[in-house]
């Protein structure tokens, strides 16, 4: 592969996916592997900066940390240089300034001082009394070092102190400090230091579990791939040329995307504000005509399942049959359903039907729908146990919390068991059967809604809530209707506690549902289903295109780095 050919697809690379983000790592490699700019044979070659050059012997005299310098072996060479370069330590092309307790006012740089994308130091920072000064505020550096945070959180937050600070600056133990000798570009080790072969060495160096770091003798004993300081320059340049033009690229692709999401999300505006079935349809086949302009990441295809939801418990999802009969009758029909099964004594003593007035409408409905409250329309509505039993990982009987509930389902992965004696007691108040909906009231997954999959038995924690319904409710269709935006958003609002935010079981019981008549409730069922299966496939479809733009470009960074001329 030549250089002329890389430029020229260039920013065709860089639409693929983490193209920008993959470039740049490429276009450091490249340059300290020799392959980003072409040698000049008239260049004075690095061999010449060695241990002992005169120029270099004469800067050790000067009062500052030296270090001792070790012979490099064969093995230790991780790629061939070009002929006119050298392998070198860092402790033999930088030098420290060494430490001091801050006794005067200082500049403090610390590890979160720099920008780690833009490699620069914030502008904003502390001017510190010794007697505030941190006790890891004890490197020295001066105009023109560049440093290096040794600790993996912060590991690409690389910098050159290209600033004259007064008060003078003092940093971090976190960092490790480079200044350069005089044939030594500082920009070109900034690059290097951020460069994956050296982030590879660091990575294979770091020690420690919570924090893992590299310690400075280990980082200083690094190699570093030196070409001639005029080919320096010319790399260094390059370097800056190609980052800028990355930046460029980047800066449009956002562009691109901010745009795509103005399209897709005007184009679900116009479904949602559809008037009727007829008008949904036109839209959504708007929709259809151009999913590939409109859907090209699995964030956007989720907001379209999430449109589908709120056209559906706003009855616009399918259109209305005038011979179904209305919600109000259903309604009915479950108010004298829920005093029979009192009378049989199935089901606890419950209030009458409460009529919902105008002034409380979240938005307006079809006219054969219906506003109702969402206890009043269950049959049961409770929650599992308030007091955490003893629960092993064996047991009798299954013991289900918040985080088994996934939006695919109860997800049994490391699943804990009660005793028959724990689980009666939490049974007996609550008691969870194939086809009730358990949602999540407490914490941050708080909203997670699913149908009860589980044909046994088993007990259930407070965090989750269980919903029994009558037959004049398709489970699916509440389902739907308690993952809508609607209702995600009407429980989420204002969630009580402190430690823990939580849905109430009151909140629940007084929550506004939109009820259609049940034969259409089974019609926008299966249109939801339909429709989510085309999301499905679509999101497939994505994933499958990113997959193979990522294998494409990989196979390309590694054609590049090894055939590259």
């Amino acid at each position: 592969m030549n250089q002329a050919f890389f430029f020229e697809k260039f920013e065709i690379l860089a639409d693929s996916p983490n193209g920008v983000q993959k470039l740049r790592e490429l276009i450091l490699q490249l340059a300290v592997m020799g392959k980003l700019v072409p040698q000049d044979l008239s260049d004075e070659p690095a061999s010449i900066f060695d241990n002992e050059t005169n120029e270099k012997n004469e800067q050790l005299s000067i009062n500052k940390k030296t270090r001792k310098s070790q012979k490099i072996s064969k093995e230790e060479i991780p790629y061939k240089l070009p002929d006119t370069w050298k392998w070198m330590r860092l402790s033999d092309i930088s030098h420290d300034w060494g430490q001091k307790k801050p006794d005067v006012k200082f500049t403090y740089i610390d590890v979160t001082s720099i920008n780690k994308e833009l490699g620069l130091i914030s502008e904003d920072l502390k001017v510190l009394n010794p007697e505030d000064a941190p006790s890891r505020a004890r490197k020295i550096v001066k105009k023109g070092t560049v440093i290096y945070s040794t600790v993996r959180p912060y590991l690409l937050n690389v910098a050159i102190v290209d600033t004259d600070y007064d008060p003078e600056p003092i940093i971090s133990t976190a960092f490790a400090i480079l200044h350069p000798y005089s044939g030594i570009l500082n920009k070109y080790l900034y690059y290097y230091l951020r460069s994956k072969p050296f982030i590879s060495y660091v990575e294979s160096e770091m020690t420690g579990m919570a924090y893992p770091a590299i310690n400075d003798t280990k980082l200083y004993k690094g190699l570093i791939p030196l070409p001639p300081l005029a080919e320096q320059k010319r790399i260094v340049s390059k370097v800056d040329e190609l980052m800028t033009l990355c930046d460029k690229l980047e800066a449009r692709r956002q562009k691109k995307q901010k745009l795509q999401s103005k399209l897709n999300s005007t184009a679900l505006d116009r479904m949602l504000s559809a008037e009727n079935q007829k008008e949904f349809e036109q839209n959504w086949q708007l929709i259809c005509e151009n999913f590939d302009l409109l859907y090209d990441n699995s964030e956007s295809v989720e907001k379209l399942k999430k449109a589908i939801l709120q056209l559906a418990v706003q009855g616009k999802l399918v259109e209305q049959n005038p011979e179904d009969e209305p919600a109000s009758v259903l309604i009915e029909k479950i108010e004298s359903k829920k005093k029979q099964l009192v009378k049989q004594g199935k089901i606890k003593k419950v209030s009458p039907m409460r009529q919902v007035s105008e002034n409380e409408f979240p938005f307006e409905l079809p006219n054969n729908w219906n506003w109702s409250y969402l206890g009043d329309i269950l049959l049961k509505l409770t929650d599992g146990t308030h007091h955490s039993p003893t629960n092993e990982s064996s047991g009798d009987f299954k013991y289900i919390t918040a985080k088994n509930i996934k939006t695919e389902g109860i997800d049994l992965t490391n699943i804990t068991y009660v005793t028959s004696e724990i689980h009666e007691q939490i049974y007996s108040r609550c008691n969870p059967e194939y086809g009730d909906i358990l949602y999540i009231k407490d914490g941050a997954t708080t909203g997670i809604t699913v149908i009860n999959d589980l044909e046994e038995p088993f007990s259930m924690l407070s965090s989750v809530a269980l919903m029994k319904l009558p037959s004049e409710i398709d489970n699916k269709y509440l389902l739907y209707m308690l993952r809508s935006p609607y209702f995600y958003s009407s429980m989420r609002d204002d969630m009580s506690g402190i430690a823990i935010t939580r849905v109430t079981l009151k909140k629940l019981d007084n929550a506004l549902v939109p009820i259609a008549p049940f034969t259409e409730q089974k019609r926008i069922v299966e249109k939801v289903d339909s429709l989510t299966s085309l999301c499905n496939q679509l999101e497939e479809k994505i994933e499958d295109n990113q997959k193979n733009d990522e294998t494409l470009m990989d196979a390309f960074l590694i054609e590049a780095v090894r055939e590259f001329k």
